[in-house]
């Protein structure tokens, strides 16, 4: 798969490289700063799934028929609770 990472996880790019996804960010098609609607055009139009914890890229992607995960505090603070389940409560 695909991944395109929004400024907040550029720095996630070589963990992404690691579980198996071809990666690109923003900072590598010089979208850094851009217009959230230029980020998502582009997300679509290389058929990449864009990574944020923005909600307007996200929406606007949705709205052209692209594909998202937004990573929003609910979504983290679940990720965080199931990891510390499985870690200290066997």
């Amino acid at each position: 798969m695909k991944l395109l990472l929004d400024e907040m996880f550029s720095g996630l790019k070589e963990y992404f490289e690691v579980l198996g996804y071809e990666v690109t960010t923003v900072h590598d098609v010089d979208l850094k700063g851009k217009m959230d609607k230029e980020v998502a055009e582009y997300a679509k139009e290389h058929g990449l799934i864009l990574i944020t914890e923005d909600k307007k890229p996200a929406e606007l992607v949705d709205l052209l028929g692209g594909r998202y995960f937004y990573v929003d505090n609910k979504t983290k603070s679940q990720m965080i609770h199931e990891k510390i389940k499985k870690k200290y409560l066997r």
